[in-house]
């Protein structure tokens, strides 16, 4: 197996980007996890992939709104999402978000 540091530029975009999509179809078919849990416990969620997404984009030039790339990441709009996918979040979720005082 060739070593890391001997993969060409295109062949680790193609791997990022494959990661990526396996990431997020694997959160969209974990619609059980709610964001609040993947915040507390690993300091991101699909909220925040959508934002890096979006800059990822702006940084090429391309216009794409919180909302589109939100979509790219659930696979679906994100209100929809949300009416299918998302239970209230309970008092023990929020409190174990606020003890980890993220700003997201």
């Amino acid at each position: 197996m060739s070593e890391i540091s001997e993969i060409d530029k295109q062949t680790q975009i193609e791997l990022e980007a494959a990661a990526f999509r396996a990431l997020t179809e694997h959160l969209r078919t974990r619609t059980d996890v709610q964001n609040i849990e993947m915040m507390t416990l690993a300091g991101f969620c699909r909220n925040c992939l959508s934002k890096w997404y979006r800059a990822a984009a702006e940084d090429k030039g391309l216009a794409i709104d919180y909302d589109q790339a939100r979509e790219i990441v659930y696979g679906m709009p994100y209100a929809e999402w949300k009416e299918k996918y998302q239970t209230p979040a309970t008092p023990e979720q929020k409190a174990a978000f606020e003890a980890q005082n993220h700003d997201d």
